[in-house]
């Protein structure tokens, strides 16, 4: 079992960072900052991240809806391909909610898990 970070951190009643044995939160915490980081938001990484955070301001329908899919599912299998394999990425645009239905397993026990995420 590992045990890794989770965000947003978790501090004891010593100030130390408690780290998560959740596997499932951990990962799911990974899966919202590779998708709501910003590329160029990090210093070191560029690249990092799919940016659905500066889609903000963008008309919501299905030309966002499909270029959401595709880079979501871009960024989640360049920066995460070690811990899970995408299955599939679903995308809707209803008014002004953006809904990313994520399916993928994890590499370490090929449980597969579905996470949802509604953007508005």
């Amino acid at each position: 079992m590992t045990t890794g970070f989770v965000f947003p951190f978790r501090v004891d009643a010593t100030g130390t960072i408690r780290p998560d044995d959740d596997e499932d939160a951990e990962l799911r915490g990974k899966i919202v900052q590779v998708l709501f980081t910003a590329p160029g938001e990090r210093v070191n990484q560029p690249a990092f991240g799919c940016g659905l955070g500066n889609l903000v301001f963008d008309p919501n329908n299905e030309i966002l809806a499909a270029a959401v899919e595709f880079t979501a599912g871009q960024a989640l299998s360049r920066w995460l391909g070690e811990e899970l394999v995408v299955i599939d990425v679903g995308v809707r645009a209803v008014e002004e909610t953006l809904t990313v239905e994520l399916v993928y397993f994890r590499r370490r026990d090929r449980a597969r898990r579905a996470l949802r995420i509604q953007y508005s």
